[in-house]
């Protein structure tokens, strides 16, 4: 679906061409951190705060978990991740984990992951 975005985006008339280096896609094996977080609030409710869950014709359960070095590297420690770089597939390598403990909604859990790595250290 991102890289879709990516594409309808850019084909519309009057949009620069350096904006390009601004919008990520999976085909350039970005791993679309931001744009997975921006899902994650519009998609995910939460009583927290945190996710506005405002989306509703988007399921948690298609959401890819946001992902950069400090998710990573918990995910890594955790032996939940393998792989070294951190990019798209690393992304989804995370999320079909956390598929496994929650498939109805997997990114739940990157606060957490995030949470661990930068305020913890972990």
């Amino acid at each position: 679906m991102l890289t879709g975005f990516h594409h309808y985006f850019f084909s519309l008339e009057h949009v620069p061409d350096r904006t390009k280096k601004h919008i990520a896609t999976p085909e350039r094996k970005s791993s679309c951190k931001r744009l997975n977080m921006f899902l994650r609030w519009m998609v995910r409710q939460d009583n927290k705060g945190v996710d506005f869950g405002i989306w509703k014709k988007i399921s948690p359960a298609e959401l890819i978990c946001p992902i950069d070095v400090h998710v990573a590297r918990v995910a890594k420690r955790l032996n939940i991740l393998t792989r070294k770089q951190t990019d798209w597939q690393a992304a989804v390598e995370l999320t079909e984990f956390l598929r496994t403990l929650d498939s109805s909604d997997p990114a739940k859990y990157d606060f957490a992951l995030f949470g661990l790595g930068v305020m913890e250290k972990y």
